[in-house]
């Protein structure tokens, strides 16, 4: 019988998991934020990241394949990103936009090519190995949270950490981060600026490959529309956190819990479904107006 330790436990459990995708996403985007390449194509690219990466895991039969594969689709939308607006001077959001519709069209093609479907495309892939020992597990409350855990979820926290550590205590991150703040002086030093811009797509690209795949491996399939708005919530994960890592994961930890509690609210209540599913919505809209209204303040 459930107790409200263990139901408690449950939601934790699955936040931390749902925060999965979302971390990987905004950590990522916050590298090309910081350089003043505010990418916000990270829909598409965990698009392209959740189907190339499920392709791959099911051909091959790892995961690890797989991840390579979701990472280098997301690489190469965020690569093409760059050069038109770096090279060609394109205008950055409506470049970001037609990477988000075509990331929808490539996937939809190759989707009934490959698979000749473009409905839910199921995969044979490897289980997800757990990130910790079994006995850890059986902790009391703790156990269940945190330490039922598979490595992808591990692996988004090592992301955030990572990347906190690239961002502040590398040249590379200092480079990205004078970029986003002054170009002149950074070209004035004798780098290029565009170099860096283009580094920082890159690291979005990465970022939004490992969240898509993480999607795809936490379902075994490819669904049209997968990503169901969370590359835009990733963006107001980074915008709430003011460019700072913790702060985005903390974000993103809170958009995680009212996707929990909207799949826990679905059993236990004559809320109609609808209404419930699109509680991570709301608190995503309610957040960014409130954020908002603090900043104007």
């Amino acid at each position: 019988m459930s107790t409200p330790i263990t139901i408690l436990a449950d939601i934790l459990k699955y936040t931390i998991a749902a925060a999965t995708p979302l971390l990987f996403a905004s950590i990522g985007g916050l590298f090309s934020q910081l350089a003043g390449m505010l990418n916000i194509a990270l829909e598409g690219l965990m698009g392209l990241g959740a189907f190339f990466g499920m392709a791959a895991a099911g051909a091959s039969g790892s995961l690890v394949v797989g991840a390579m594969a979701g990472v280098a689709a997301a690489v190469v939308g965020s690569w093409l990103m760059g050069i038109i607006t770096i090279k060609f001077k394109a205008n950055l959001f409506i470049t970001g936009l037609a990477v988000n519709l075509l990331a929808v069209g490539v996937t939809a093609v190759l989707s009934q090519s490959w698979f000749h479907t473009k409905a839910v495309v199921a995969f044979d892939i490897p289980r997800v190995m757990p990130a910790f020992p079994a006995f850890l597990g059986r902790i009391p409350f703790i156990g269940p949270v945190l330490f039922s855990q598979n490595i992808l979820s591990a692996s988004a926290w090592l992301w955030v950490i990572a990347a906190a550590f690239i961002i502040r205590n590398t040249r590379h991150g200092v480079r990205i981060r004078a970029t986003g703040m002054n170009e002149e002086a950074v070209n004035a030093l004798g780098y290029r600026p565009d170099r860096y811009h283009m580094a920082a797509l890159i690291w979005s690209g990465v970022g939004s490959g490992l969240g898509g795949f993480a999607l795809g491996v936490s379902i075994s399939a490819f669904v049209p529309n997968i990503t169901a708005g969370r590359g835009w919530i990733a963006l107001v994960a980074m915008y709430l956190g003011r460019g700072k890592p913790l702060w985005i994961a903390a974000s993103c930890l809170l958009f995680a819990l009212a996707e929990s509690l909207s799949n826990y609210v679905q059993g236990f209540s004559a809320i109609p479904p609808l209404l419930v599913l699109a509680l991570p919505y709301a608190v995503t809209l309610v957040s960014l107006v409130a954020a908002a209204a603090g900043k104007k303040d």
